[in-house]
């Protein structure tokens, strides 16, 4: 939500050419990028794509941080030191100061994120694909809506983490 209020959308877009050039002048004022992925169909799975990968990044991070919680080193230190490195992102950037807050309030809900794994793993299924990373964030989110979290913000995948360790982030 907060991209869409932005205007700092990245749209994926799937169909003819011709269709494309003739829409983008709309794209480009309610997005930042607009990408021609392909046939119709192909901006769907691109998104599905994306979501695999933020999902992903935000499970890492949090696994990240639950590591060094418990190996006694500061996760914020931890975080400043990798955001720099090859493991820095969008997602790292915007999430990771959400994870210290506490901060759940939703930007893209966990339910939300939740459906669009399914249909990846829907899709991944349909395409005899084994796609190890999008089960594991399947069985997540499920948990997550589960326990009544699916109305967080999906960098509330945290929780999840931090109960299956018995750790809770945290830099004192």
């Amino acid at each position: 939500e907060p991209f869409a209020i932005s205007g700092d959308l990245a749209i994926m877009v799937g169909g003819d050419p011709s269709d494309f050039k003739r829409a983008e002048p709309l794209f480009n004022v309610i997005g930042k990028s607009a990408v021609l992925c392909g046939q119709s169909g192909a901006g769907n799975v691109t998104k599905l794509a994306n979501q695999i990968v933020v999902g992903a990044n935000i499970h890492g991070l949090a696994e990240a941080l639950v590591l060094a919680t418990k190996a006694g080193v500061n996760p914020e230190t931890v975080f400043d030191a990798i955001k720099g490195g090859l493991a820095g992102s969008n997602v790292m950037n915007a999430k990771g100061p959400m994870m210290f807050e506490r901060n759940f309030k939703p930007g893209f809900r966990i339910e939300l994120h939740y459906k669009d794994i399914n249909n990846a793993a829907k899709t991944a299924d349909q395409l005899e694909l084994p796609l190890q990373v999008t089960a594991n964030l399947q069985q997540v989110m499920k948990a997550l809506v589960g326990w009544g979290e699916g109305g967080n913000d999906h960098s509330g995948i945290l929780s999840y983490v931090e109960k299956l360790s018995g750790v809770t982030v945290s830099n004192k």
